[in-house]
């Protein structure tokens, strides 16, 4: 049997060259970068170079980038901290219907406990947003616009250009200079462009497990001039912002792991869409009644979303790990819940197929040789849970 890890939107395993570059750091090179002695200045320089060093692959200031503890926090501090800070000039925010929950519960409190109004924005049934859509409801009590750069469940590449363009135009025709747009690109920093400049957004989220750095890192950038309101308190650190003692090891490590996986990129992309197209054609021709969630064409290189009709995703899911298939029913951040996923929910498909949504996501690690393996030992596995479901689904959600 074989050991085929397809979690890779969840976490990714640590690069050996990122460990290299941390373990200095967590053997001898231990100094609090806050102390003034030698070992703190030690920890000091390396902190400050990871820093400009991840706001080069960014094209922005160094000063412009805060260290958090993950991309949950990062989105939290640029939804909470953001309108709190700039309640005074709007309380009306737009995201969209499937970001992360990291967003939309950070919104859905300043709505139901801070008086805020919030829009949420329907995708297509192939999980797009129309930037449209963002021009339409943008009124002069927008404060903030939050829509992320690439889905983590479904892996739809969202068209941030044009939406970063359209508020931009809005801002400086209706003179607003509170009006801001944040991104959650945590599923994109291994894949796409991250040039802020030609990205056309004001704040930006990132963290280290989805690009093969350590877990426990992430950032938020945030634009010059932007103010926020902490979300914690008790100490200087990121300007006091994002108070308490830096992980210097992690900050290091995930500095060279967005090093690597800009540099590597476009290689990687198109060793991984061959691979992916043929999970998916795999999928659709072998596994009858299954349907491909999100866009075909505007989609992740590493991302496969199927619903397998009238079974449960989370029996499958036991099923494939005991073949040695490690895949998930959707993000990480809420596995322990048993609720379908928000995501398909949200592209207008029925509880039915948003509780058999599964997703394979590929990386570094995934060879043909796994993606033949799974497409021999899913057939069987869907078949025998169909034939004990008694779940039924209307044939018009198949396809």
């Amino acid at each position: 049997m074989l050991d085929i890890y397809l979690d890779h939107a969840a976490t990714t395993p640590l690069d050996p060259r990122v460990l290299e570059v941390m373990l200095p750091y967590l053997e001898d090179k231990y100094g609090n970068p806050s102390s003034f002695h030698s070992r703190g200045k030690v920890a000091t320089d390396a902190l400050r170079e990871a820093r400009s060093s991840m706001a080069n692959l960014l094209h922005v200031r160094p000063d412009e980038i805060l260290f958090t503890s993950g991309g949950t926090e990062s989105d939290n501090l640029a939804i909470l901290g953001y309108a709190r800070m700039n309640k005074q000039f709007g309380m009306h925010i737009i995201t969209t219907s499937f970001e992360h929950h990291a967003v939309l519960e950070a919104c859905i409190r300043l709505e139901k406990k801070e008086g805020f109004r919030v829009t949420y924005l329907k995708p297509s049934k192939e999980g797009m947003i129309d930037p449209k859509q963002i021009e339409e409801v943008l009124t002069e009590d927008t404060i903030l616009v939050s829509v992320m750069y690439a889905n983590n469940e479904v892996g739809t590449i969202q068209p941030i250009v044009e939406i970063g363009n359209i508020i931009q135009k809005y801002r400086e025709e209706k003179k607003l200079p509170h009006l801001m747009f944040h991104t959650d690109a945590c599923q994109a920093a291994a894949y796409l462009d991250m040039n802020v400049e030609k990205l056309h957004v004001d704040m930006l989220t990132m963290n280290g497990p989805k690009i093969y750095g350590p877990k426990g890192t992430g950032l938020l950038y945030v634009k010059r001039g932007i103010k926020l309101e902490p979300l914690m308190f008790g100490g200087a650190q990121e300007r006091g912002i994002r108070p308490g003692t830096e992980d210097v090891a992690g900050i290091i490590g995930f500095a060279k792991a967005f090093e690597l996986v800009q540099a590597e990129r476009v290689e990687e992309t198109a060793r991984l869409m061959p691979l992916r197209d043929k999970l998916i054609n795999g999928i659709l021709s072998i596994v009858p009644r299954t349907r491909i969630n999100g866009d075909r064409v505007n989609r992740l290189p590493n991302n496969v979303n199927a619903s397998f009709i009238d079974i449960e995703g989370e029996a499958l899911l036991l099923y494939l790990d005991a073949a040695g298939i490690y895949a998930s029913t959707g993000s990480a951040c809420t596995s322990a819940s048993l609720d379908p996923s928000h995501v398909i929910l949200a592209l207008g498909f029925p509880y039915e197929v948003a509780h058999g949504s599964m997703r394979f996501s590929l990386g570094h690690s995934t060879t043909e040789e796994d993606i033949d393996y799974v497409l021999k030992t899913l057939p069987p596995l869907v078949q025998t849970l169909r034939s004990i479901s008694p779940v039924s689904v209307d044939e018009k959600y198949w396809q």
